[in-house]
């Protein structure tokens, strides 16, 4: 990878990262559905140049973006904003490293990809970390976190589902265009939910500064980077985000909210990351023959 290419990972990684304590800090004041509302909608604006420039290219696939945007955005955004009420930033974050599983999951499932035996051996031993790192906290009692985990797993599943939902309905849309458009349609979509679960009392100029960077940086600048990185580095090299995101999921919940990262949630993140190595095919891939 270039040296432009290793920064925009590690900014990119670093603003994902950052987007599990931004919700940690707004979504108490504003409600997950609220601050995901504002969040899709403070990005879509920010994109809305890539929009109105590509609004024609759009058109055909209008009903595909709406759908999308409540896949890929809105209802995971929305999971992980509720999750992140009871658990810290940098357990949310570890758990949505588990999205590469759930697409290869959802490859076999949906689209017949046969699955490799590194790649069955991967989603076993991912399976294995998530169980090492909710092992001890899956409680539904109340008070408990099982339904928080439960969402962030949700989330990533979503996550994975929509990774096969751009490649079977949308393979000849520019990606960033896909970005564009899927704010707009996860704004579109949560509106109603959003006014229906709106804040009884104005949040603080602390949440609503959270929100913006939110909105502006976690996702719009976000995406940016990432479909940015996609066209230089490759899809492959790009996912490579995946093992930095708990990283600095963590790193800004001890920092910030003083979040305890305990020596389970490092075994389980290097657990989890092993697998999605092995998945994903960044562990064990051979190097190409030479010309």
């Amino acid at each position: 990878m270039e040296t432009r290419d290793v920064s925009d990972l590690v900014i990119l990684a670093a603003l994902w990262g950052g987007s599990f304590l931004f919700m940690r800090v707004a979504a108490p004041e504003f409600g997950p559905l609220a601050l995901i509302e504002l969040r899709v909608l403070i990005a879509a604006l920010f994109l809305a140049p890539i929009l109105i420039r590509s609004r024609s290219a759009l058109r055909p696939y209008l009903g595909r973006m709406f759908v999308l945007g409540a896949v890929n955005s809105a209802l995971p955004f929305a999971l992980f904003a509720y999750a992140t009420l009871s658990v810290t930033a940098g357990f949310a974050a570890i758990l949505n490293s588990t999205a590469p599983f759930f697409t290869a999951l959802v490859a076999w499932v949906w689209l017949k990809q046969r699955l490799t035996s590194r790649q069955v051996v991967g989603l076993l031993i991912g399976f294995v970390g998530v169980l090492t790192l909710v092992w001890d906290k899956a409680s539904f009692k109340p008070g408990g976190s099982g339904l928080a985990i439960l969402a962030c797993l949700a989330a990533s599943f979503l996550y994975g589902l929509s990774a096969n939902y751009i490649k079977t309905r949308l393979p000849e849309v520019k990606p960033l265009d896909i970005a564009a458009g899927t704010q707009a349609g996860a704004a579109l979509f949560l509106l109603p939910f959003a006014l229906w679960a709106a804040p009884a009392v104005m949040p603080s100029l602390k949440a609503w500064l959270t929100t913006a960077a939110l909105g502006v940086l976690c996702t719009g600048v976000a995406y940016m980077l990432y479909f940015r990185l996609i066209a230089s580095a490759g899809p492959t090299r790009a996912i490579a985000v995946t093992f930095l995101i708990p990283v600095f999921g963590m790193l800004w919940g001890a920092l910030f909210l003083k979040e305890a990262v305990t020596l389970t949630m490092a075994i389980g993140t290097a657990i989890i990351l092993l697998g999605t190595s092995l998945t994903t095919g960044l562990l064990g891939r051979r190097p190409p023959a030479p010309a």
